[in-house]
């Protein structure tokens, strides 16, 4: 049997607002968890307990989402401005270089006509 492989790249992952997206599901799933307590004896007379539980720890892994989404986003920032900086360093270090050998002169050479 032989392997399979992609006839095509992957594509590009989709960024969107993701710190935005885990804060509202994580809103969502307290949400939910604090609509199922008034009825949490009709729950466990029905054995259905881990709907109000599953509720909590949606909410709970969701502030754990939320640390981590914020701290990617500023580590893409970061690396963003850092790549921003050294693109434009580059350009400077290239426009200087190039603006600095037309200008220096070797001993002996004549700047021009002098009056």
């Amino acid at each position: 049997m032989a392997k399979w492989t992609a006839k095509h790249e992957a594509p590009e992952p989709l960024e969107g607002p993701v710190v935005a997206t885990v804060t509202g599901g994580t809103i969502l799933w307290f949400a939910l968890f604090l609509v199922q307590l008034p009825f949490y004896g009709w729950f466990a007379d029905r054995d259905r307990l881990w709907w109000v539980w599953t509720c909590a720890a949606g909410g709970f892994l969701g502030l754990i989402g939320i640390w981590y989404v914020r701290g990617r986003e500023a580590a893409l920032k970061r690396h963003a401005e850092a790549a921003a900086l050294a693109a434009r360093a580059e350009r400077a270090e290239r426009a200087g270089q190039a603006g600095s050998a037309g200008s220096e002169q070797g001993p002996g050479q004549d700047s021009g006509p002098q009056a």
